[in-house]
């Protein structure tokens, strides 16, 4: 059943919502995925998949990291949804392909033609997709080549491929750019702050907007479970961190007590980008009276953070990690422009994956 050929249209996408009815696309359970464009719609043609760390590393552990059950598991959830939304998780992630025709109503005003080559700025989880077939899995990245299309509203956020950068390397970064965004807009100079989960793409770059924007007064404190990773040599070398202390996440006395050793006053602002839950507390114990704690993990429950500050006596404000922030895209390519050792690692990692 095509629902959008039925009603009227919607900026939004509600258009596209199968069930329940009246829901948005971000929430609702099922969304029509026919790949058509309608008048206010983008067409695109998908490549690359980059799915969100929380949700593949669930996705990659409920299969055991096998590749075959990887492709069955996510053909399943868009077959069943519409969309790439894992159940579990609640996340999504982005996509890399080519515009492929674009709505009669926004054509005009729209600064891109079929053929330009974009990423997506809005989350899996309310973009319909549609997969003829999925050709390769990275696990190491969890990024998922496809042949398939995408539909993107009138509302839906996108960025033309840099040409300066890598394009598999602007994927894993504009994943992200919401974090390095937000850093860069809650820091200031002297200030303490911790970043949990450093040794991740998120944390990476806001490991290097934070050390920017608090300055020589100030101190970055990167936590991850391990210093001997290459993301985490890249931290402590290329100086973006003051410490680097090694400590889980989860446990929340064991991480507070590491980051109280090096910070006895604690953090002014706390930075959680870990792909893994149950980290809520952890992040509220390093973190000052009045300080902040930023959210950027797709894997926090909200309830734990509010009920853990209240439990902890912790008057902290608590701020929901949002992907979008203006200017995210151009704030986090930049990110990655002026830290070379960062670029550098990013390169390694990402490039020529395809």
């Amino acid at each position: 059943m095509n629902v959008a050929s039925e009603q009227h249209v919607h900026p939004l996408g509600t258009h596209r919502v199968i069930d329940p009815p009246g829901a948005m696309p971000q929430s609702a359970w099922k969304v029509d995925n026919t790949p058509v464009a309608f008048e206010n719609e983008i067409l695109c043609d998908v490549e690359v998949l980059n799915i969100d760390s929380a949700s593949f590393k669930q996705i990659a552990d409920a299969c055991g990291g096998d590749e075959a059950k990887i492709e069955e598991h996510v053909l399943g959830i868009v077959r069943e949804r519409g969309k790439q939304h894992n159940p579990v998780t609640g996340s999504g992630g982005m996509f890399i392909g080519y515009v492929s025709s674009i709505g009669e109503r926004i054509r005009e005003r729209m600064d891109l033609k079929p053929g330009d080559r974009i990423a997506s700025l809005v989350s899996l989880t309310l973009t319909p997709l549609h997969i003829e077939a999925i050709t390769r899995i990275d696990v190491a990245t969890g990024r998922i080549w496809i042949r398939g299309k995408a539909i993107l509203f009138e509302s839906g956020l996108w960025a033309k491929l840099p040409a300066d950068i890598d394009e598999n390397v602007a994927l894993a970064v504009l994943d992200v750019a919401g974090a390095p965004a937000q850093v860069q807009r809650l820091c200031k100079p002297g200030q303490t702050v911790v970043v949990i989960g450093a040794d991740g793409k998120s944390g990476l770059l806001s490991c290097a907007q934070a050390k920017a924007r608090v300055g020589p007064e100030g101190v970055v404190i990167g936590v991850a479970p391990s210093k001997a990773t290459p993301s985490a040599r890249v931290l402590e070398e290329g100086g973006f961190v003051d410490h680097f202390v090694v400590a889980d996440a989860r446990n929340a006395l064991e991480l507070s007590e590491t980051v109280a050793a090096v910070a006895p006053e604690l953090a002014d602002i706390t930075i959680n980008c870990v792909n893994v839950p149950n980290t809520e507390l952890g992040s509220i114990l390093c973190t000052k009276q009045d300080g902040i704690v930023y959210f950027f993990s797709m894997s926090t429950s909200f309830t734990a953070a509010a009920l853990g500050a209240e439990g902890v006596g912790k008057d902290i404000t608590m701020i929901v990690g949002n992907g979008y922030a203006k200017g995210h895209a151009d704030t986090a390519l930049q990110t990655l422009r002026d830290n070379p050792r960062i670029h550098q690692y990013f390169d390694e990692k990402y490039a020529n994956k395809g």
